[in-house]
């Protein structure tokens, strides 16, 4: 594909391109098979999380700080995959890879911004569980809903002004050369690349977020998780332990799955190097595996949402036998 575009200038010094190209994955035998798996895990995650979202909302016992966290971890999940893979599937099963400049700066902005957010809701739970174990009896007053929102609309507030004004960057940026994006949606990293000028300043600002959204908060939870582990030392029977350490498991299983693959692409592609083909595959199914089974490890492993799953479909069974022994009676 040509990397050929017209471009329209801006100002006397700054030519912005109409349009990018992304690339996607180069000369992958049966490429076409892995965007129709991206499909299918689209669509189980919207259902999944869709699900997580209406147990707890109907579900009174889950209305409490740590299931405010978990909904809006699952709100995160939602978002993070409709934010990537359905322009992912329209551009590469439908032949769609051009993008217009404006379109490109938004979905930097939104892929980006949602990603960042799974990264502080996990800490967002992780300060929930340290409060839980190491602060036990004054969690209540310290954790409220109150102050659980206010945490939740904080996070958004700053991760929203720290993407806009890398988003806002871009448009410094003057693009005279080639306008093909080597990734699956418009990254930060490949396009402010392409630009003739200095990128000195985008350069400071990916490593800006990378720590502020990526090591920060995984810092964080292992420092609370250490101190969740000073505190267990504490408790006198092995049950005790045992019990405290089981409301941790789902959140342990999911800060895995998060930061694992992560942590590795970064580490590996600045010490040796990644393939184009094996960085987009890394980074599209470290974005939209995790939003998948996020709520499945909730509702799998999770006592208070499986009882608030029964007590559901209880409900739900005796409201069904109460119409149909009305309708007996009727007739």
């Amino acid at each position: 594909m040509s990397s050929q575009t017209t471009t329209l200038p801006v100002n006397n010094t700054i030519m912005h391109p109409q349009k990018f190209y992304i690339s996607g994955l180069h000369d992958m035998p049966f490429a076409n098979y892995f965007y129709v798996f991206l499909f299918i895990v689209l669509i189980l995650t919207v259902f999944s999380n869709v699900f997580l979202l209406v147990l707890i909302c109907f579900g009174p016992s889950l209305h409490n700080p740590k299931y405010i966290a978990v909904s809006h971890l699952a709100l995160v999940d939602l978002c993070t995959s409709l934010s990537v893979t359905p322009k992912v599937i329209e551009m590469f099963l439908f032949n769609s890879s051009f993008i217009t400049y404006e379109a490109c700066l938004v979905d930097m902005f939104f892929v980006h911004f949602f990603n960042s957010m799974q990264s502080l809701s996990l800490a967002i739970l992780a300060y929930d569980r340290f409060l839980a174990i190491c602060l036990p009896l004054r969690y209540h007053s310290i954790n409220t809903n109150g102050r659980m929102i206010i945490i939740i609309f904080s996070v958004w507030m700053f991760s929203a002004a720290i993407f806009s004004i890398m988003v806002l960057q871009i448009t410094r940026l003057n693009f005279c050369g080639s306008t093909v994006i080597n990734s699956f949606f418009c990254d930060h990293g490949p396009v402010f690349r392409l630009a003739c000028n200095d990128s000195s300043p985008n350069t400071i600002m990916a490593f800006t977020t990378i720590i502020l959204f990526l090591f920060v908060p995984l810092a964080f939870i292992l420092f609370t998780y250490l101190a969740i582990g000073l505190a267990l030392l504490k408790i006198a029977t092995a049950e005790g332990r045992q019990k405290a350490l089981k409301t941790c498991t789902s959140h342990i299983i999911l800060v895995t799955l998060f930061y694992t693959p992560l942590v590795v692409t970064y580490f590996v592609a600045y010490a040796v190097g990644f393939h184009p083909n094996a960085r987009i595959l890394n980074n599209s199914l470290s974005t939209t595996i995790p939003p998948l089974l996020n709520p499945i490890i909730y509702t799998l492993k999770t006592e208070e949402v499986n009882e608030s799953m029964k007590k559901l479909f209880k409900t739900k069974q005796d409201k069904n036998r109460k119409i149909r022994n009305s309708k007996i009676l009727a007739e």
